[in-house]
Parts: structure tokens; sequence; C-alpha cells
């Protein structure tokens, strides 16, 4: 193990360019493609640096969202992401709001991502003069929201969902009412999207397919290269399988000639009761090649962290793992928290349990389904992206609460969460350079804090590489980044690690969490069978930092930062294997506690305890947490 600062080399070596795909980019233009027309970002770093933000934000033309008093819309949603004040629910009888939040520290980048299913009925319930304004739904809706969310929602996530009969023939009052809320995403997208040199913040242009069979979560938000998109996003009602959702985003965006790009990122997969990863079609046949290969190739990231949950492994899965119970939800779908089950989670639900699989697929079709990214994000509905601090949570207005027109004592249910950040590991703050990371997987998910953390593999990393100040230049040099691939080589050896992290700089009033330990998660493939290791691979010296949930105060324990060279003991260059990073920091209160501490909750006096507050003293609601960071895995291949 070894310990070591921040390295110095992110910008002065130059990473060794790779093909240019650009349309009309010279040769001494920058690594990707140029899609857009802009201006050259001033800073520009060849060997790339992290931008942190946010790919799922809902707004008021979300139903569920307006349905719980949310009146931010998307261009409300991107001034908070640049660091603008919000007022949020509950509003007062003149229209001001009763709260008001903003972030500590802008993001680099963010997308409103609505439900593209209900965009048209939202506005249809809204808007006066237009059909189903007088239906006896929209009617319940406006006076009655969460009444009128309900009996929407259920209709929409029946194993065949319809649309109301208010939609006319066809849907076509629905679609077409969709259209100027589709407009109103990409216009507030391209007035929020910085095109000068100064590059100081990104926004896409995208929606949320918002799959629900059965209540069955396989939900992906699809995002946009630039402002070349759908003429209309694809809905579940008409589309409702991801097959059907890969075949739109291919012939309406890829298969044009006007340099239309999209992905697809599945989220939430923690509730999907195993339909997010399958690998079967829908006549039970097993997928083949070519299925693999285009999933691959379109769903490059997975949520791995948000408001509902932790998605990444399973508490009682493949191998001990004792950091895993982190935000598990522990139940199949998002239903079960409202009507309780016995039921249990069923198989790959989760990423860890997808990678594995993808490894098996691999070795039976020569092509892996689920070489995936890790990403987080917030699934804010309040319009408020990024807004991820334990410390300030104000809920998320979405799942089973219900009083967001009052400021409740807990402000979201206990079993949820406030989400994380993806971050990306670009040249540069622009459309073209994050959606490069994006395709690439060079880029990694936290559960909030904005830590840093840098992973390569090779094979023949200097042990000693932490002390070298060219740390990044070394780490593409004579390997490959989170994301990559690592081709096997003849010689038997095993191959190197090059991890470091740095702790959230934090700001001078909230300064950030030292962190604790560095993880490396291991899968292979061997004899048809996934198996799993978990490596602690450095540690932070001295005794472990602690926090006091009586008043959330932390100790100094814990490292600035941490960096290592690891070579895997039990490498056998005739298995598949993947790698990924996780990055623990120290203890810190959850945020339900601050909320006790702030209500002045103590357990031993019940009197203190006032309705709405059970949760502080219930033994299941955890007081303290490990914040923390996952990287995207590296594969190696064998030699074939």
């Amino acid at each position: 193990m070894r310990i070591a600062g921040r390295c110095s080399a992110l910008v002065h070596v130059l990473l060794a360019a790779t093909a240019s795909l650009a349309l009309g980019t010279d040769a001494d233009g920058p690594p990707f493609a140029r899609t857009e027309t802009r201006e050259p970002c001033a800073d520009h770093a060849p060997l790339r640096r992290p931008f942190f933000g946010d790919l799922h934000v809902h707004t008021a033309l979300s139903f569920d969202a307006a349905g719980q008093g949310t009146r931010a819309r998307p261009r409300d949603a991107y001034r908070f992401a640049r660091g603008e004040p919000l007022g949020i629910q509950p509003f007062r009888p003149d229209g001001t709001a009763e709260q008001t939040i903003a972030l500590r520290r802008p993001l680099d980048f963010a997308m409103v991502s609505d439900h593209s299913d209900l965009l048209g009925e939202t506005r249809m319930c809204q808007t006066a003069g237009l059909p189903g304004y007088d239906s006896w739904v929209c009617t319940v809706f406006r006076q009655w929201p969460l009444l009128g969310y309900a009996l929407i929602n259920s209709r929409y996530s029946m194993e065949e969902p319809e649309r109301m009969s208010f939609c006319g023939p066809e849907a076509r009052d629905c679609l077409d009412a969709a259209v100027g809320p589709w407009e109103e995403i990409q216009s507030a997208a391209e007035e929020a999207y910085d095109r000068t040199s100064a590059c100081r913040f990104t926004s896409f242009v995208g929606y949320e397919w918002t799959g629900m069979p059965g209540m069955a979560n396989i939900h992906r938000n699809v995002v946009f290269r630039n402002e070349r998109a759908q003429s209309r996003p694809t809905t579940f009602v008409e589309h409702p399988t991801a097959r059907a959702l890969w075949a739109k985003l291919e012939s309406e965006c890829l298969e044009r000639t006007d340099g239309c790009d999209v992905l697809a990122i599945p989220h939430n997969s923690n509730v999907s009761k195993g339909m997010m990863f399958e690998v079967e079609d829908e006549s039970g046949q097993p997928i083949d090649r070519a299925e693999a290969e285009r999933r691959a190739r379109l769903e490059t990231l997975v949520e791995i962290t948000q408001h509902k949950g932790d998605s990444e492994c399973r508490l009682d899965g493949l191998a001990r793992d004792e950091w895993c119970g982190y935000e598990k939800l522990g139940y199949p779908t998002l239903a079960d928290e409202a009507r309780p089950t016995s039921a249990s989670v069923p198989p790959r639900v989760h990423a860890r349990e997808a990678l594995a699989e993808g490894l098996l697929q691999q070795a039976r079709l020569g092509a892996n389904p689920f070489r995936f990214g890790l990403i987080g994000s917030t699934d804010t509905h309040l319009g408020a992206p990024g807004l991820v601090e334990e410390d300030a949570f104000v809920g998320h207005a979405a799942g089973p609460v219900t009083r967001r027109m009052e400021i409740p004592p807990l402000p979201d249910s206990p079993n949820y969460n406030p989400g994380g950040l993806a971050v990306l590991w670009a040249e540069e703050n622009s459309r073209d350079a994050l959606f490069e990371a994006m395709r690439r997987r060079e880029a990694y998910g936290t559960s909030g804090p904005r830590i840093v953390t840098r992973f390569f593999g090779g094979w023949s990393y200097p042990l000693d590489a932490c002390a070298n100040g060219e740390l990044a230049a070394l780490g593409y040099r004579d390997g490959v980044p989170m994301g990559g691939v690592l081709p096997g080589t003849q010689s038997g050896a095993a191959p190197r690690f090059l991890v470091a992290a740095w702790k959230d700089a934090g700001t001078p009033a909230h300064p950030g969490t030292p962190l604790e330990r560095l993880q490396i998660v291991k899968l292979w493939e061997e004899n048809g069978e996934a198996r799993q290791q978990v490596h602690d691979v450095a540690r932070a010296p001295g005794p472990p930092g602690r926090v006091d949930p009586s008043s959330c105060a932390i100790d100094s324990g814990g490292a600035e930062s941490l960096c290592t060279v690891w070579e895997d003991p039990d490498f056998d260059d005739a298995h598949p294997a993947l790698y990924y990073v996780r990055v623990l920091e120290s203890p810190t209160c959850r945020w339900t506690q601050y909320a006790c501490n702030e209500n002045g909750v103590d357990c031993d006096e019940p009197s203190t305890i006032a309705d709405g507050l059970e949760a502080c003293c219930d033994p299941d609601v955890p007081r303290v947490i490990q914040e923390r960071a996952w990287t995207s895995p590296i594969w190696f291949e064998p030699v074939s």
C-alpha cells in the first residue's frame, strides 16, 4: 500500500491523440469528434479532468413532480445547477415559496430528464382550452394532485399500459400536446449551454423513458450528444420494451445523417424486479450476439446510485462484502414500500450482478451486453440538480411522501437518500468532450461528495508510481483508464492497477470529509460461474475516523488522498475478469440524523419524538453512513 498527495501532472503532458472522427476537425483539433458549432474552450486539459454533474432531473413538466407541488421548469433547473437559488414547495397563497434552496457549488453539467410519458397529459390538465382539460381525471389532478397522480400512474404502470380516454383516437391529442413541453426542454438546454470559450456549464438535451411494467422499474435516461434530437421523445406506452426504445433511438437519431447521436442510461435497477438486465428476449429465448453488441453500444453507462437507493451489489451475493450494505431498499419494486410484502429481491437487479453476468455472456456469445460504466445522479423531482448534501436535504418530492404541500419534520421517506453525482473525465466542459467520456465509459459515480478518483490498468506500472509527479500521463501511456479494456498478453504476468483518490475539497464553510480506504472489486468467470473478491488496497494511516451522531462532529481520522499500485495476487490469464474501485470516506451522519438532531429528538425522551419523527429512533434507519465513489470497471480479456 502506498499513500501520496495530489498529483500535479494533469495539465502539462500531452495525451496521445486518438483518431479523430470530427466533422470538419483539422489535425490540430481535439482528440474527439466536433459535431457542433461553438467556440473552443480556453481551459483544455489533454490529460482530462473531472467534471461533476447530474443526468437525472425532473421538473414541473413531469406529471409526478407537478402532482407533488413542484413548479420549477427546465430553465429554473438549469439556473439552479449554475448556482442560482430556487424557491420550492410549499407555496403561499401569493405564490411565494416557503423554502429556498441553493447549491454550495455550481455543477459543471446537467440534463433535465422529464418523463416522456405524460408530457402531453401534464400540459393538457394544466392548460384551459386543450382537449382533456375538463376531463374528470384532470379535474381531480388540479383539485387533489396526489390523487390525480395516483389515478394516472396506476394506469400507466400496468403490464400493458394504456392512454387515458381523453387522449383521443390513437392518443393523438396527448402526443400532440407533448410537442410544446419537448420544445421547451430543448430550448432551455440551448439557453443554458455555454458556447463561449469560458465553457462554464454544459447542458444536455434528454428525457426519461419511464418503463414500469407491473411496477418493475426498467427506466432509461436518454441523453443526446448535441442539439440534434428526436422530433418527439419515445414513450413507454407506445414502445413498451427496451428493445423498442433502442429501435426508435436508432431509426430516429443514429441512422440520420445530420450528426444526431444518443445513449440510454438504465437507472434504479435495484427495484427492477430482475427485468433491467435480462438475458432472454420477449419470447424467452437467450439473447444472441447481435443483441449483446447492440446493448453494449447503446447503454455504455448505468446509474449505480440515486435518490431511491443504491444499486451496486446485493448483501447476499457471490461472496460476503461487508461494505455492500449502503442505502439498500430491500424490496423488489417501489410499490412494495407502500404495501409491504415478503417477496425477496430477485437475482440480477444490482450493477455488480449484471457486470458478472456480462462475463458469462462474453464466454457464451463472444460479446458482453453489460460492458457498462458507473455513474450517480439524483432523480430530483424538485428541479434541483446536484442537491446532494446530507445536512441540507429537503427531499426530492418523489415516491410515497405525501406531504409536499407542507414542510414535513422528515423531508422524505427514511428509506431514501439525497442521491449522487455523475463524474466524467474529459478534456473540456463541452457536449462533445463529455459525451465521448460517456461513450468510452471514463466515468464514475459518487454518493454525493465531489471525491476525485483515477483508475488505470496496465502491465508495467512501477510500484513507486504514486511518487511520480506525472501520474495521469503514466496511466494513459502504459495502460487504459477506467472504462477501458486491457487485452491479454502471452507473458502470463499479472496486471497492475494504478489507483488514486482525493477527498472532496469542500468549501471553507463545509470542508470535505477525509478518505478511509480504497478497495478494488474483482469479478471473473471460471468454469461457467461468476466469482468475486473485494480487496482493500490502501487505507488511511492511524485510527479510523469517527463521528458523534448526537452532534455529527467528526474527528481528524482519515487521509486527504490515497494512492497505490496494486497487482492482482490471484490472477489467472485464462479467465476473463473485470476490476472497479470503491472509495470510502470516513463516517459521517446520514441526512435523517441531521434532521432528527435539528428537531431535538432524544430517543430516551419520548416527549421529544413528534409525529413524523418516529424514524429517528427506528434501529433499522442508519444514523451514520460512509459516503463513497465507484469507478467504471477495467475489463481484462484473455488472449484468444
